[in-house]
């Protein structure tokens, strides 16, 4: 068994409070879970509202689709208009 994780920073775009922060975000993190079957929790920043700290998690029998589960989860949060990717770290265990 493989358990990939990485730990997002991103930039919300245009949000002005925590509500517009949540807004932009629940959408965001449900169709990560929904598209690619990974565990994503906002991690850190959680008072910041111009800013969010995102876990993901996915586990995996090959360490090469965990990683690559992964970085296409990364793309489709560098895709998003409503927020700016500023850095991702992988972790394959």
């Amino acid at each position: 068994m493989v358990i990939g994780s990485m730990r997002c920073r991103l930039a919300i775009d245009g949000s002005r409070s925590l509500k517009d922060k949540k807004r932009a975000l629940r959408s965001l993190l449900t169709r990560a879970r929904n598209t690619f079957n990974v565990a994503v929790a906002e991690v850190d920043d959680l008072e910041m509202w111009n800013r969010a700290g995102i876990g993901v998690v996915c586990v995996s029998n090959d360490s090469g689709h965990a990683h690559s589960i992964l970085e296409k989860v990364a793309r489709m949060f560098d895709s998003c208009p409503q927020v700016t990717l500023e850095s991702y770290e992988i972790e394959i265990v």
